[in-house]
């Protein structure tokens, strides 16, 4: 687990920004928690864990999940101080 300390935790802002970017091209809203998934198995598989598939596996979950996380966490912030 230590390359999520290290290179993982910056990789959840970029998840969230290529995901924005998916919803600005189109990418309907129910699809982007499946699409940050993919992303954070693409970058563990490829970056983070190569040929180590279950640890890449792990990793890129955590890394999916934290990017979905991040995000609606902040969105419901935000709307939460406009009303």
């Amino acid at each position: 687990m230590e390359q999520l300390t290290t290179y993982g935790v910056a990789l959840v802002p970029v998840i969230i920004g290529l995901s924005e970017l998916l919803k600005r091209f189109g990418l309907p809203n129910r699809l982007i928690p499946l699409a940050a998934m993919a992303m954070g198995l693409f970058f563990s598989f490829f970056y983070l864990a190569p040929g180590e598939p279950k640890q890449a596996i792990l990793l890129g979950v955590v890394l999916g999940l934290s990017a979905v996380g991040l995000f609606s966490g902040t969105k419901n912030t935000i709307m939460s101080r406009r009303e």
